[in-house]
């Protein structure tokens, strides 16, 4: 697997995706723990810092690196490991005794699920009860990882939640990511190049020397992750990652989580929710969405109603025009479904493709002002309700 990540690191390179390629490159150099290609990576970012512009000079510079990774043999720890699993989990508070559950979930080493559902709808508790935060009142979470039975401090050092609003820290990137190593007790030799490693992959490395005031959201974000990561965890729990993010910085980071979550040396399993439905599900090999406490598994609805063999297409749609020039368009076809949302159309038919339906619609001077395919997305399954 290790020869073949680096096959893939050096097409990003031959395609010009020199970014997506260096941090894959960083991650791989990760995966070997060696303090020695560590040096030549933070060697090559320092190099980067003050040639900026010199992107052959610097994947001349990143292949030399792929050259020292091609001689090394890794040791890989195997995906698909079983790191937690939740039996019929339930929590009931509140005056208004709101019930979370029964929630079963399992999540393996190297898996991303993503937790989605409107605001009150018990997502945040979910978390904290994974992460040993929350007691509950009914069912059975078992932490297979731990072979040998581990008290919950020591648990909940491979079990980490990170909330929404993380709390403020002082002093600067770098100081404060040496010190947090420092309590797990790497040697002093080492610290400053995993400190270094992690601030560049997470994309700190320019802002090393800045305090939190000095930081964005998005990268006040980075710095929790790169904290975490220095911890090594087997399972991360993040409650609304992307909050208060652009767009961009929230792709970026959910792409980071996908990747480093499938390391060949240190899998992890994530859980995250989010508001962002249409960006985590993109990354996410499973989505449980959770409504008035109550979960639904994705990928069980879409066996349950059989969507792709239904060929049943699914659209939200934005559109200048009437309402009856819009039926008035579609009335050749076996539309199951046509209600207004908000200022979008959701629309449900029967046995037709997409470019059909584009066609269709410009055929009959429909103005288009949004369209999305949402077959596929749990978007659909919260426009049922």
């Amino acid at each position: 697997m290790f020869p073949q990540k680096l096959i893939e690191i050096k097409y990003q390179f031959d395609t010009a995706n020199h970014n997506l390629g260096w941090r894959m490159l960083v991650d791989a150099v990760i995966d070997t723990s060696k303090i020695n290609i560590f040096n030549e990576c933070i060697k090559l970012a320092n190099w980067q810092e003050q040639n900026d512009n010199d992107t052959e000079g610097f994947k001349t510079r990143c292949f030399e690196i792929l050259h020292t990774l091609e001689k090394e043999e890794l040791p890989l720890n195997q995906l698909d490991t079983l790191l937690a699993s939740a039996k019929e989990i339930t929590k009931v508070y509140g005056s208004n005794k709101f019930e979370l559950g029964p929630i079963n979930i399992d999540i393996s080493a190297g898996q991303l699920i993503g937790l989605v559902g409107e605001n009150g709808n018990g997502k945040t508790t979910l978390l904290r009860i994974l992460a040993k935060e929350l007691s509950f009142n009914e069912g059975e979470i078992q932490y297979p990882f731990s072979k040998n039975k581990m008290d919950d401090y020591a648990l909940r050092t491979t079990l980490t939640y990170i909330p929404q609003r993380t709390p403020k820290w002082y002093g600067k990137v770098k100081d404060n990511l040496k010190l947090t190593f420092t309590h797990y007790g790497i040697k002093p030799t080492e610290n400053e190049q995993w400190v270094s490693i992690l601030m560049i992959r997470f994309g700190l490395w320019k802002f090393r020397n800045y305090s939190w005031s000095e930081l964005s959201s998005g990268y006040k974000m980075r710095f929790e992750l790169a904290r975490t990561f220095l911890r090594k965890p087997k399972l991360l729990l993040l409650d609304e990652p992307l909050a208060n993010l652009d767009i961009l910085s929230q792709q970026l980071i959910l792409e980071d989580l996908k990747m480093m979550g499938k390391s060949l040396s240190n899998p992890l399993g994530i859980i995250l929710s989010s508001q962002q439905l249409y960006e985590v599900e993109k990354v996410s090999d499973e989505v449980i969405f959770l409504q008035n406490g109550k979960p639904s598994s994705f990928n069980s609805l879409k066996e349950k109603d059989n969507i792709v063999a239904k060929q049943i297409l699914v659209v939200e749609l934005d559109i200048a025009n009437s309402k009856e020039m819009l039926q008035a368009a579609l009335q050749t076809l076996q539309v199951q479904q046509l209600k207004l949302i908000g200022s979008n159309y959701y629309i449900e038919i029967n046995n037709t493709e997409v470019s059909t339906l584009l066609q269709l619609l410009i055929d009959n001077n429909i103005t288009i002002k949004y369209f999305r395919n949402i077959s596929l997305s749990t978007r659909r399954f919260f426009n049922r309700q």
